[in-house]
Formats: C-alpha cells, structure tokens, sequence
C-alpha cells in the first residue's frame, strides 16, 4: 500500500513533522511512504494516483497554511478534482507553527476541507489530549491537543535540529501509523 505525504516546509520544521510521519507508515508491514515536498518541482501526479492514503502537511503562517500548499490545493488539483481521482482514498494532516496555538486548527480544518472535496476519508489522532492535567507534561503525545490531526510547535529562534520537540514528532508518528493503519482496513474491503 502506497502512502503519499504532500507537504510544504518553510524552514525545515515541517519537513522533520513529514518524516516523523512516514517513520510511522513504515511501522505498518505492507505500506509504504513517499514524501513528496511541493516545493521540488513538478508533482509526481502518478505516484499520487497511485497511492492508496495521501497525508497533507504545511507549516501555519498567520493562522493559514503556506502559499504554497495553497497553490498546490487551489491550482494543481482542479483536473483531478474534475475526475474525483481521489475519491476514497484516506487522507489526514499535520501542521506546525511558531506559537503554542499559532491558529493551526485553521490550517488542519482547510485540509479536511480540500480532502472532502475530492471525496476522500478523513482520518484524525485519536489521542486524548496530552500535557492537560497538573500530571502531565510537554513530553507527552499530542501535548497540543488536537483531534483533527497532528500539531507541532517550533521555536522561532531555533532551527529543524532542535524543534519541533520529541513529544511532537512522535505526534507526528503515531498519526502516520494510525492512518496507515486505518488505509490498510479500508482498501481490503
């Protein structure tokens, strides 16, 4: 099973969240990632018709998802959207940003919003949200507390080296296995 990850990365913050992701595909015997940065040129149209799960992910700027994601969303698609390429195949999503909140439900909401138009399943974390009682803490999995999918936050002054934390790559991880997971149930049917 072939799982696409489309992603945009202004600084590298959000490239470290897209691996972290395929790190949890490849956990899943059987599936396969393949990261795909629309900043590197022309998209691999057959690769993602090809695959099975298309997992989305930019940073968040100004409470939006990067230009260019949003060029990828808005001007690249319309032919597949025409043909509903798309249609069941899994998606899901992951974002980043400078501030603890940074407004990145905005960013994720956008996604689930692109992927239904194409008729495709939205998978979101399945996790209770961690860091949210006096026992908690930031090393805990999805320490930001979203549902729709995985959150990471990143120092402004600090490069793709040191941030985004563990706790939000592991995030960034399970969400990969999870729908990876979730990509192989629904394609034996």
């Amino acid at each position: 099973m072939l799982v696409s990850i489309v992603f945009d990365s202004g600084y590298g913050h959000t490239a470290q969240q897209a691996r972290a992701v395929a790190e949890g595909v490849r956990n899943v015997p059987g599936a396969e990632a393949e990261l795909i940065a629309v900043s590197d040129g022309p998209v691999a149209w057959d690769t993602l018709e090809a695959s099975d799960v298309i997992i989305f992910g930019a940073p968040t700027y100004n409470g939006s998802l990067s230009s260019r994601l949003k060029r990828f969303f808005e001007d690249s698609t319309k032919p597949v959207w025409n043909d509903m390429k798309w249609r069941d195949k899994v998606a899901a999503g992951f974002t980043n940003s400078g501030a603890q909140n940074g407004d990145k439900l905005n960013s994720l909401i956008s996604m689930v919003l692109f992927a239904t138009q194409h008729g495709m399943i939205w998978v979101g974390l399945d996790l209770k949200p961690g860091n949210a009682s006096s026992k908690g803490s930031v090393d805990d999995l999805n320490r930001l507390g979203s549902w729709v999918g995985a959150m990471a936050q990143s120092n402004g002054d600090e490069g793709p080296d040191l941030a985004p934390i563990e706790s939000d790559l592991k995030t960034a991880s399970y969400l990969g296995q999870r729908v990876a997971e979730i990509g192989l149930r629904v394609r034996r049917r």
